[in-house]
């Protein structure tokens, strides 16, 4: 099997081997932090805390296209994290990608990040309105978004697990996680405002993002709040649905 290595200046000679050793023995090593469809595990490397996630190996028609048409999961996220960090957009720093392919198939891949402890997730937000400063730290996710579209980054996956939030002496940073699906350049208005359509069921949470962008963009608040609620409601309709046809199938 062929395999493709990339790895960070960031890291020096020991610290890939290590790495490379790890990948090895991922099956065997390290410490589950997430398991699902795919799997994120976490390890130290000479005090240095990375994560590295396994994706599941894609369906045959998408070991055909990653092997042949388009970039890997793994690449695209180490690629967009270093395009992040330039634009000066936070995320845990890329370390390293590893691909494994056959000759006619992709099979798995690996992305390797630093491991970053964070106060909160987004998710936290739409689970305990009692977070300290709550609203500011709503706000200040508000100005983080709107600054992602001013800088042309339309984050595909902007959903409540994937911005950890990281409180820094009274400030919040905030860190995008789970990159791979990403397209860069000048987003409308509505493009915009449909990019906070998966992070939250709650109408008070999307009154004050959108009381929030309307003050960042100068554009109507009643406008954006509409716009936010209606694509909100869209997309809460379309996962549902789509969740009543899987079990429909299961039991089929």
């Amino acid at each position: 099997m062929k395999k493709t290595v990339v790895f960070s200046e960031l890291l020096n000679n020991q610290e890939q081997k290590a790495i490379a050793d790890i990948i090895a023995n991922f099956d065997t090593k390290g410490k589950v932090f997430i398991s699902g469809r795919n799997t994120i595990k976490l390890f130290e490397i000479n005090n240095l805390k990375i994560n590295i996630k396994a994706f599941r190996v894609p369906n045959i028609v998408n070991q055909i296209a990653y092997k042949f048409f388009r970039k890997s999961k793994a690449q695209r996220s180490f690629e967009y994290a270093n395009k992040l960090i330039n634009l000066g957009v936070g995320t845990p720093k890329p370390l390293a990608y590893f691909e494994f392919k056959t000759a006619l198939f992709f099979k798995k891949s690996f992305y390797i990040s630093e491991h970053l402890e964070c106060n909160y997730t987004y998710r936290d937000l739409t689970k305990n309105f009692d977070i300290p400063d709550y609203e500011n730290i709503l706000r200040a996710f508000t100005r983080f978004t709107y600054n992602l579209h001013e800088k042309g980054i339309h984050f595909l996956d902007h959903s409540p697990g994937n911005t950890l939030i990281v409180k820094n002496e009274g400030n919040y940073n905030f860190y995008l996680v789970d990159l791979n699906r990403m397209n860069f350049g000048t987003l409308d208005f509505k493009t915009r405002i449909k990019n906070f359509s998966r992070l939250t069921i709650h109408k008070s949470m999307v009154e004050v993002m959108s009381d929030e962008y309307s003050k960042c963009s100068g554009e109507d608040y009643n406008t954006i709040f509409n716009l936010m609620w209606k694509e909100t409601e869209d997309f809460q309709r379309r996962f549902y649905r789509k969740k009543r046809l899987k079990n429909k199938l299961k039991k089929a």
